[in-house]
């Protein structure tokens, strides 16, 4: 390394190995866990190519942190992810509409799949409705799993709050048109 003046700086041996060490543990944990962050990123924003930049700026921002992360580098990163995707990230562009109706389901099995696609567009829908903070504690809680203290974690927020909101998110989502629509 050198100065601004040309004159070189030897770093000492334990520096030089850290940051070679630093880049291939999280260089690892980008392989071993950047598909279960983009399964998050897609729910909370309902599109992949969005999602795909929002997993790519968390990463982003903990690797600036990744020397300071004490919890366990998933958690810290799914954390930036959430606070990211809430603090209003990018405004998505409503413009685009529809130009052609879509064809009528086949009868059949073909008409038993369509009608399960159905479900899960109404409950994507849904999901849509939802606000941001809700949206990502369903999201935490009941797509990926997450104990409601691991969801908390996340969040940065109280387990009680978590609580409470996913009570609140579940009511909205139990007399959402849509999915009551689908349920008759």
């Amino acid at each position: 390394m050198t100065t601004s003046t040309g004159a070189a700086v030897l770093l000492p041996e334990a520096l030089r190995g850290a940051g070679v060490a630093q880049h291939e543990e999280f260089d690892a944990f980008v392989a071993a866990r950047s598909t279960a962050l983009l399964r998050t990123a897609v729910l909370l924003t309902r599109d992949v190519g969005l999602a795909e930049d929002l997993v790519q700026t968390a990463l982003a921002k903990t690797w600036f942190a990744w020397r300071r992360i004490e919890v366990t580098p998933e958690a810290y990163t799914r954390r930036v992810l959430v606070n990211t995707y809430a603090s209003g990230w990018r405004r998505k562009w409503n413009g685009e509409q529809p130009s052609e109706e879509l064809p009528e389901p086949g009868g059949g099995r073909a008409g038993h799949e369509s009608a399960r696609v159905d479900d899960r567009r109404d409950l994507w829908a849904a999901l849509g409705r939802l606000p941001k903070r809700q949206r990502a504690i369903v999201v935490l809680r009941y797509y990926e799993d997450l104990s409601e203290q691991e969801t908390a974690d996340a969040m940065g927020c109280s387990v009680g709050t978590v609580k409470s909101q996913a009570s609140r998110a579940l009511a909205k989502l139990r007399v959402d048109p849509a999915l009551m629509e689908a349920q008759s």
